[in-house]
């Protein structure tokens, strides 16, 4: 069974930054695109920022400039670089991949972690 667990999150302040983690284990192929996402309180979860392999990025327009995701093939691990975090950033932000296994595609996501942004 493929896992991913994130690290990371946690209480800043606005204006503060933090770093996410999200590590991957488990029998697969190959990994795809994998990706960041975020589900606030009573809302529907959203695309934070995703990276191929080949290292193409794609942000929600209200993280352009702020935050910042990479991706180390090798480890099978990405970070998502947080800064000048907003309270709109409160959420529990999630990791994703997109995993090739058994000959077939499959879509796996980490447990979540918390960020609070809040004075």
């Amino acid at each position: 069974q493929v896992q991913l667990v994130e690290s990371g999150g946690g209480l800043v302040q606005p204006g503060g930054s933090l770093r996410l983690s999200c590590a991957t284990s488990g029998p697969f192929s190959r990994i795809n695109t994998m990706g960041w996402y975020r589900q606030a309180l009573g809302t529907q979860r959203e695309m934070v920022a995703t990276i191929t392999t080949g290292g193409i990025t794609d942000y929600a327009d209200s993280v352009k400039g702020r935050f910042t995701i990479s991706r180390d093939n090798a480890k099978h691990t990405i970070d998502l670089q947080m800064n000048s975090l907003k309270s709109e950033d409160t959420a529990v932000y999630y990791c994703n991949a997109e995993v090739a296994q058994y000959g077939d595609l499959f879509d796996y996501w980490g447990q979540g972690t918390q960020v609070t942004v809040s004075s």
